[in-house]
């Protein structure tokens, strides 16, 4: 095997000197190829219903659809970041857009509910190339001073892609086909690759070095374990034999990694850069806080159209100020952290979360827009110092040579969070409905047998009531039952989300700022 080689080169900080190169349009190029990830991972909530409808697709099917994305996502992020630290973060990153762009094109055309989920599968795998890579290619472009706001301006993309995904959804849904919420990502895509080839500088930490593909094997295995276990336990339970053996084959195998990374050559994930607490806690930060966004917000969509009854398109328009609050509080966040450090700045934001968190448990069955408006954007302002300020510690606190992983670490962080947000909030929640709703029913329970008892907890989960057949009267009744019981529900999920962002905002002060490239200072580059 030939050894690694390392190359070393003056980071391009002038922007007035050549397109090539330039720092404000590398952030550009790159953000419009991970603008495509967080878009597909909102949107397709509201193209589910339409998707099922045409491909004909059990509740199961639309499930795979989401978690067979969220599943090769969240596997193959750190994987990905290592690649791009090897072979370069331009190249690893532009696969990634170009695989992402075309699986896009193929769903599109797709005729079974098979070949969807399938080909989820593989937009997840290039969507995993393109996040961790895009990260380090910032932190490669931008000098020092300016790498804060490059994190801010950069936050408030991907925050207002986010948040925009559901009104986008629904504009296209409503107006075109499902077909077209995949079409979209096809001229961004392009767009992408041709800003990303000519403007682009190629980074790399290591040539012709040895992929430690045992360490590929066996984290991947872990991580799906995990996810696994998670996405599937609401429907085994999470006593049963299946979720506990998953949740074993994870710490086995996650075991099994840490001891092999300590003995390879050339270790996928280099156990040295958890050696500084900040990285450490970085991590944790991030997944508590897309545990309690994610686990919480998966809700209100629920809220939105079977409580409110509202259309896609208005349910997105909900979460304008959300989106509006992104643009406004990324940049600002950015220059706060520049100025007062990441360990006041993340706690005053994790507090401001919980604060947003507790105000959305108040929220009432006919809350207006001003109503769940205000949380919104309390929210904005409350994540944003949160997710520039983790991504700023974890990837500013690693040796420029470990940029690819450590993006992969942060954003594997935010996947698995959010996903275990929505396993244990929503085991939260229906517990709740389990609970309270025979209560809400009264007298009217006893008339209702057991077996569809059940199914109506189980659409109270969804916020609608199966009322077809039903005298009007007792339709009444079931259906004041269900929206009652699943306002608690969804008010005891935003409740422990609550504690945990103020768990979290303790947590924050333990942190220090990362130790940024400087002006002139030399990287690694191809």
């Amino acid at each position: 095997m030939a050894e690694a080689r390392t190359m070393t080169a003056k980071m391009p900080s002038d922007p007035e000197g050549g397109t090539k190169g330039s720092p404000w349009l590398t952030l550009l190029a790159v953000s419009l190829g991970v603008i495509m990830v967080m878009l597909d991972g909102t949107v397709v909530g509201i193209a589910n219903p339409s998707i099922g409808a045409d491909l004909k697709a059990t509740l199961s099917d639309l499930q795979w659809v989401t978690s067979g994305y969220l599943l090769a996502l969240a596997v193959f992020l750190i994987t990905a970041g290592k690649l791009g630290d090897l072979f370069g973060h331009k190249r690893i990153f532009l696969i990634g857009v170009a695989g992402f762009t075309l699986t896009s094109l193929a769903i599109g055309f797709c005729s079974s509910i098979t070949q969807l989920i399938i080909l989820r599968v593989l937009q997840g795998l290039f969507g995993a190339l393109l996040q961790p890579a895009a990260l380090a290619l910032l932190r490669n472009a931008f000098p020092g001073p300016k790498l804060n706001q490059a994190m801010g301006a950069w936050g408030g993309i991907i925050g207002l892609s986010s948040a925009a995904g559901p009104i986008v959804g629904g504009l296209l849904v409503e107006n075109a086909t499902w077909q077209s919420v995949f079409f979209i990502n096809v001229p961004v895509g392009i767009a992408a690759l041709i800003m990303g080839v000519l403007i682009i500088n190629e980074s790399k930490t290591q040539l012709l070095a040895k992929v430690d593909w045992l360490g590929v094997v066996l984290l991947s295995g872990a991580m799906f374990s995990l996810v696994w276990s998670i996405i599937k336990a609401p429907e085994w339970g999470w006593g049963d034999v299946k979720t506990v053996g998953f949740l074993i084959a994870f710490a086995l195998l996650t075991a099994v990694f840490i001891f092999w990374q300590t003995r390879a050559r050339q270790p996928l994930v280099p156990l040295s850069i958890f050696k500084n607490p900040s990285v450490t806690i970085g991590t944790v930060l991030m997944m508590m806080v897309a545990f309690a966004m994610f686990g919480a917000m998966f809700f209100l969509g629920f809220f939105f159209q079977g409580v409110h009854g509202l259309t896609p398109l208005e349910a997105g328009v909900r979460m304008l100020p959300m989106s509006a609050g992104m643009i406004i509080a990324s940049p600002l966040a950015g220059m706060a952290i520049g100025r007062l450090g990441p360990k006041i700045t993340m706690a005053a934001g994790l507090v401001i979360t919980a604060l947003a968190m507790f105000l959305m448990s108040r929220l009432g069955i006919e809350a207006s827009f001003v109503d769940s408006g205000i949380p919104f954007l309390v929210l904005a302002f409350g994540l944003s110092p949160v997710f520039v300020g983790a991504t700023e510690i974890i990837v500013g606190n690693v040796e420029p040579q470990y940029a690819g992983v450590a993006g992969g670490v942060q954003q594997s962080a935010m996947q698995i969070g959010g996903a275990l947000g929505t396993a244990i909030l929503g085991a939260v929640m229906a517990s709740e409905i389990a609970g309270t709703l025979p209560g809400y029913l009264g007298p009217a329970a006893k008339t209702i047998p057991p077996a569809q008892l059940s199914l109506l907890e189980q659409a109270a989960a969804f916020g609608t009531a199966p009322t077809q057949g039903l005298p009007a009267q007792l339709a009444e009744v079931v259906t004041n039952a269900v929206h009652n019981s699943f306002m608690d529900g969804m008010h005891l999920a935003f409740l422990v989300s609550t504690g945990v962002a103020i768990l979290t905002a303790i947590l924050a002060l333990f942190v220090k700022r990362g130790a940024t490239p400087t002006e002139g200072a030399p990287v690694h580059v191809g």
